[in-house]
């Protein structure tokens, strides 16, 4: 009778979905000021981000990584935290900013999108850009090589 438990099991356990691969990691410097950052490089940590997280160390953060450069646009559904979303060219120059991003309280949600080309987005706890004096033309340094997935 218990034969059938472990197929069973194993099934559901398929039906479920596919399981999210842990995040890399990385660290970046921005205004002389060094993070270290899960990395979203695919479209299921994309669109995951940093959704459902209750807080985020000052010295932490997420940097996503798009195959194209183009114009960028973020939403906080089901993010909890404030935000400070900072978007970045080829060049790795911050070229926008959308700083002290609320969660979404309502569908719709709004979007924040990038007012230039960009390629890397950088989120971190709201009020880091202005604390550490982040401004347009800030190169971002990135440990490695986490360059777009194409």
């Amino acid at each position: 009778m218990r034969r059938w438990l472990a197929p069973m099991l194993f099934l559901l356990a398929s039906c479920s979905g596919p399981v999210p691969a842990p995040s890399r990691a990385a660290a970046v410097e921005l205004h002389g000021q060094r993070f270290s950052v899960e990395l979203a490089t695919d479209d299921a940590s994309r669109q995951r981000g940093l959704m459902m997280r209750t807080a985020l160390a000052p010295d932490h953060g997420m940097l996503f990584v798009f195959p194209h450069t183009g114009s960028q646009a973020f939403w906080m559904k089901n993010t909890l935290i404030p935000l400070d979303i900072l978007y970045f060219d080829a060049e790795r120059r911050l070229v926008s900013m959308q700083l002290d991003v609320p969660p979404c309280r309502a569908d719709p949600c709004p979007t924040y999108p990038s007012d230039a080309p960009a390629i890397y987005v950088l989120e971190l706890s709201a009020g880091t850009a202005r604390r550490i004096g982040a401004t347009a033309g800030d190169v971002l340094k990135i440990e490695g090589d986490v360059g777009p997935v194409r």
